[in-house]
This record gives C-alpha cells, sequence and structure tokens, in this order.
C-alpha cells in the first residue's frame, strides 16, 4: 500500500517539473557538490592502472643520453673525500680527521654538524691532490674505522663528480643532487683546492 502512494506522488510531478526542481538543487548545492563524485567512487575513476607511464621532463636539461666519446682522465682536476658520521661515531671522525691532518698535505675543511649542499649527513671533507689518490684510497678503505667515505673527482661538471663519478668506502648512502650547480659567472671552471694541512708524522707502510 505504502509503495503505490509513494508512486501516485512521484507521478505527480511531470519531467519538466523534476528537471526544474533538479536543477534549482544544483544552483543551490553550488558547483563542488555538482563534481564531487557519488558516495563510494574514487574521485581518480576506474581502471587507473591500464594509464601509459609518463616519462619525466628530464632534470638535466641538453644533456645527451650516450656521450659520444669518452671523457680524458685529465678533465680530473684534484679529490674531495668526504666522512660521514653521526652522534655515535663522531669519535671515530675525529679521530680520522686527526690522523689525515697528521699525515698528508690536503685542505682540510671545518666540521659540518648539519646537512650542508648535496650531503644529508654531518661530514667533514678534505680535498687532495691527484698524485695522492693511490695512497689516499687504500689508506682510508684501511682506516674508515667502518664510517661511509665519498671520493670524488673535481671536474666542471660537480653533479655528475658526486653521483656519477663517485667511489664509495663502506655503505654508500644518498646524495642530493638537485642541489648541486655548475659554476656560476665568475666562479672557477673547476672546484679548486688550497691544502692548509702540515704533515707531522709518515705514512705507515709494512
Amino acid at each position: 500500500m505504502k509503495e503505490e502512494v509513494d508512486r501516485h506522488w512521484a507521478e505527480l510531478l511531470s519531467p519538466r517539473r523534476r528537471n526544474l526542481l533538479a536543477a534549482a538543487a544544483g544552483v543551490l548545492a553550488g558547483p563542488a557538490a555538482l563534481a564531487a563524485p557519488a558516495a563510494g567512487q574514487s574521485p581518480w575513476g576506474y581502471e587507473t592502472y591500464k594509464q601509459p607511464t609518463p616519462r619525466p621532463d628530464s632534470v638535466r636539461p641538453g644533456e645527451q643520453s650516450l656521450p659520444a666519446k669518452p671523457r680524458a682522465y685529465t678533465d680530473i682536476e684534484s679529490y674531495h673525500a668526504h666522512i660521514y658520521f653521526d652522534e655515535d661515531s663522531h669519535q671515530k671522525a675525529a679521530l680520522i680527521r686527526k690522523w689525515v691532518a697528521e699525515r698528508f698535505k690536503v685542505e682540510l675543511g671545518d666540521w659540518n654538524l648539519e646537512p650542508r649542499g648535496p650531503h644529508v649527513t654531518p661530514s667533514f671533507y678534505f680535498g687532495f691532490s691527484n698524485d695522492l689518490l693511490h695512497i689516499i684510497v687504500p689508506w682510508l678503505q684501511l682506516n674508515s674505522l667502518g664510517l661511509t667515505i665519498l671520493i670524488h673527482p673535481n671536474t666542471d661538471d660537480p653533479r655528475a663528480d658526486h653521483l656519477y663519478y663517485a667511489l664509495w668506502v663502506n655503505r654508500a648512502q644518498p646524495v642530493n643532487g638537485y642541489s648541486i650547480k655548475k659554476p656560476g659567472p665568475g666562479e672557477p671552471r673547476v672546484e679548486q683546492i688550497y691544502p692548509n694541512t702540515r704533515p707531522t708524522l709518515p705514512i705507515e707502510k709494512a
């Protein structure tokens, strides 16, 4: 009986009147209500898994996917070694820093107790000339005390120096390549190093 009464009142509304009421409800509710998905429906629609995989814009405009020829090793003008540490390993970092200053003629930088530049953890660095590479790399391998160390060359492409040309002692860790910029106008083409230590001890040999 109730269904028949409801049907009777519904049929009293002509299609024209129903359309008018629906339009009025849309004006009162506003465009947002009209665009909102029905209850239980995803705003993203269905079968989104069928969408093609987009290719993002390059973060290195103009860079070739493959080089035309190898780079010359003489593009490397010097090296940096970045020693990473945290609150549990800072004493190890301090010991390595002391050992390096006592044995090698390098440019020893300040302590960075917070992330700086592309480096996402506390660190210190020292720069050294190419002629020390064959000594410092094995020395750091044997005297890292378990710390993570990034060794990278210095060329005219600092982003590639940190991301693609790097050597790691122990575990690698993220490097914020987006913050690395090429030298600006008036800056040296390649980052320069200026030794500031005076070695007082010989390098240990077997």
